[in-house]
């Protein structure tokens, strides 16, 4: 039977013996990414009670051991450390900002298997990582192209929090902007759990900006949209986000979402045969009062199917073996079946425009290689 997640201070948290096999679920539980923790929980609890009816990992039950990701990096970092060091656990997966990881993961994945589920700046070649979410040149470049072509977007403004996700990104936006015949003509970092925007917001005003990338963490986003509306700029230039799921517009508010886009390899609005058997059986399990699994909490769903795939596949759980049979795993899951591209999920990404409380699904976009 499916035991739930353990919590890292659990006194069970180092029973784990031959007939279970442990994986840490590092996830926000505090801090501006905490407003979607409880949907990465959910998700990733549903994913194990599957695999578990399915027959385990390698004949093993899956059990999770919660790890705050939200917390100070270098704090998840020991903490995951240790439970992998006791032999506590044999894994870790996640949703986590990229800081996070990049302390975790010199750690620890030379040891365990370490599947990063957040959509991420790009670049990530630690052995033994393996990474389910979206990319900038997968994600970030045909949206500009197409709002290029669609809404005549020239002028970006970037508004990021101080860390290498959004840096990165916003680095590689520059390059997507002026390839789209336009250019980035200002950039504001801020820190994480940032409350005032009133500065930011008259230097978009003053840019005269067509467009504001938003790479923005949780509830930052939410009160930064607010604030955007509030200053009426929302009638002057869209919003394009690649971190905004359905959880973050109902706390922005059905007023502070006009003319905002976010593009993502899931949105709850898909009605496909793999996300509509997924929204039943998360409706099924935790009520129809759950919150919404968007992509940020899905994206854990993916993280435990493919963590359980890339194990049967090696059927070891050794990271040297599990490395060189990941080229031929696959799995399916919400968002279809997919592959790993060199340790990266390939899968479909769209375009979805605010429509109020949800978001509208605008069109799949096309891969790198076919803007070429």
């Amino acid at each position: 039977m499916y035991r739930p997640p353990l919590r890292l201070h659990s006194p069970e948290w180092f029973t784990a013996d031959d007939s279970t096999l442990n994986v840490a679920l590092v996830y926000p539980m505090q801090g501006p990414a905490g407003i979607f923790g409880p949907t990465c929980e959910a998700c990733a609890r549903l994913a194990a009670e599957e695999v578990n009816k399915a027959g385990g990992v390698l004949g093993r039950e899956l059990r999770l051991l919660e790890v705050d990701g939200g917390a100070d990096p270098q704090r998840v970092a020991e903490d995951v450390e240790a439970l992998v060091e006791t032999g506590a656990v044999q894994g870790v997966t996640g949703w986590h900002i990229s800081s996070v990881r990049q302390a975790v993961a010199p750690r620890i994945a030379h040891r365990v298997p370490y599947v990063y589920t957040a959509l991420y700046e790009g670049g990530e070649r630690t052995e033994g990582v393996f990474m389910t979410s979206e990319t900038p040149a997968w994600q970030l470049l045909p949206a500009m192209r197409l709002l290029a072509e669609t809404r005549g977007v020239r002028r970006w403004f970037v508004v990021g929090n101080n860390y290498v996700w959004p840096r990165r990104t916003a680095r590689a936006a520059r390059w997507y902007a002026r390839d789209c015949r336009g250019r980035v003509c200002g950039e504001a970092y801020l820190p994480l759990g940032t409350e005032d925007f009133h500065d930011v917001l008259r230097r978009i005003e003053r840019a005269d900006a067509d467009g504001v990338l938003m790479l923005l963490v949780g509830s930052d986003a939410v009160r930064f949209n607010r604030a955007f509306a509030a200053s009426g700029l929302d009638q002057r230039c869209l919003r394009l986000s690649t971190l905004m799921d359905e959880n973050m517009l109902l706390g922005s508010g059905f007023e502070a979402t006009v003319d905002l886009f976010s593009t993502a390899g899931f949105f709850t609005s898909l009605a496909d045969r793999n996300t509509m058997d997924f929204h039943g059986q998360y409706a099924d399990r935790f009520g129809t009062d759950a919150p919404t699994p968007g992509s940020l909490g899905e994206s854990c769903y993916e993280g435990v199917l493919l963590l359980t795939a890339l194990i049967e596949r090696a059927r070891t759980l050794d990271v040297s073996a599990i490395g060189a049979a990941a080229e031929h795993v696959s799995y399916e899951g919400p968002r279809g079946l997919l592959s790993l591209d060199g340790r990266h999920v390939r899968q479909r990404i769209y375009l979805a425009q605010a429509d109020g409380l949800d978001f509208t699904v605008l069109a799949q976009l096309r891969a790198p290689h076919e803007l070429l």
